[in-house]
């Protein structure tokens, strides 16, 4: 996958990750997975229609209830 980001992002990224003493990755799955605390996203999660892959990719199933039919 290739990811287009700003030149901005990568260096509040950068200095992020020296700052917190860790790896650029680290700093960006750090701040990803915070989207998991979005109860908005997580019901959207929900209402999708055969979630249960997605759930399960996401590694969400303690977080959200899956539709499986």
């Amino acid at each position: 996958m290739t990811w287009e980001i700003s030149e901005r992002t990568r260096e509040i990224v950068k200095q992020y990750a020296e700052y917190a003493e860790k790896s650029e990755s680290d700093t960006v799955d750090f701040f990803l997975t915070n989207i998991l605390t979005d109860k908005k996203f997580l019901t959207w999660i929900e209402e999708k229609r055969n979630n249960k892959r997605i759930v399960q990719r996401m590694g969400i199933e303690d977080k959200v209830k899956t539709n499986s039919k």
